[in-house]
């Protein structure tokens, strides 16, 4: 295995993407949203206690429909605290799974889709790399990106939650055990699934933004995350996210298996 020639593919894809504004900037703009504005506004929803509408109107009514452990877990806080629990460490670490996957999936349909829109496939298809470590050299620089984006997100979404909400909580109360399963295990999980998915399908497409689309779709496990969450359909313990992770890891391995028994420069060739 050629590790210098792979690392030269990561780099390269690397300057590729950050010298790509309509590549570049989703990925800054996306996670500020979700790991900086959101927390910040979930945080300072219990000053709004008073006013006609509030996050926290029917609170208790909502507990009631939530998993009985989850309810065992918020039982010692009071009607602020609660809220604070539940939007900043349950019902947002779905939406935080959204970072690694779009992360990697920007990234990996640029890898040959926006190679083919830039006429440059062809010569790093005479590139002196096996198929392996073309391929490898692909996969790696959209994983490894999605994996820094995801943990120092993670590390902004800490300090965000416990400054924004200290008035409320007084104590440090981020992380916990489930989130830092959710982000050692299932966040490098899903990214895999993000970039092994949108590989295959960017080998096939024509550009970037035709292999984005038809991308698109993988998102829609993560919605239903999201809306299995903020439902009571699941409850985001360490058991579950375990479980989760190891079914992410399987569906990885299959479609990294696949993309590297297809992945053949001379059918990329054929298709310039």
């Amino acid at each position: 295995m050629n590790w210098r020639a792979i690392k030269a593919i990561v780099r390269k894809d690397l300057k590729v993407v950050v010298r790509n504004k309509g590549v570049f900037l989703p990925l800054i703009l996306v996670p500020t949203i979700i790991l900086v504005a959101m927390p910040a506004l979930v945080a300072l929803a219990p000053s709004t206690a008073d006013l006609p509408i509030s996050p926290l109107t029917g609170l208790d009514a909502f507990l009631e429909n939530m998993p009985p452990g989850l309810q065992a877990e918020l039982a010692d806080l009071d009607e602020a605290q609660r809220w604070v629990v539940l939007a900043l460490v349950y019902f947002l670490a779905p939406m935080y799974l959204i970072i690694p996957l779009m992360v990697a999936s920007v990234i990996a349909a640029d890898s040959f889709a926006g190679e083919k829109e830039r006429k440059t496939l062809e010569a790093l298809l005479y590139t002196p790399t096996t198929d392996g470590e073309l391929f490898l050299g692909k996969v790696l620089s959209a994983w490894l990106p999605a994996m820094e984006v995801a943990l120092g997100g993670f590390v902004l979404y800490g300090l965000v939650a416990n400054l924004a909400a200290w008035p409320v909580m007084g104590r440090v109360f981020f992380p916990n055990g489930m989130w830092l399963v959710l982000v050692g295990w299932v966040a490098p999980a899903v990214a895999g699934l993000g970039l092994s998915t949108m590989v295959l399908i960017s080998v096939r497409a024509r550009g970037f933004q035709e292999a984005y689309q038809l991308g698109g779709a993988v998102v829609l496990p993560i919605l239903l995350l999201v809306v299995g969450q903020a439902t009571g359909v699941m409850h985001f313990n360490i058991g579950m996210t375990l479980l989760l992770g190891l079914f992410l890891w399987g569906v990885d391995a299959a479609l990294l298996w696949l993309g590297g028994r297809t992945f053949r420069r001379s059918d990329l060739a054929a298709r310039l």
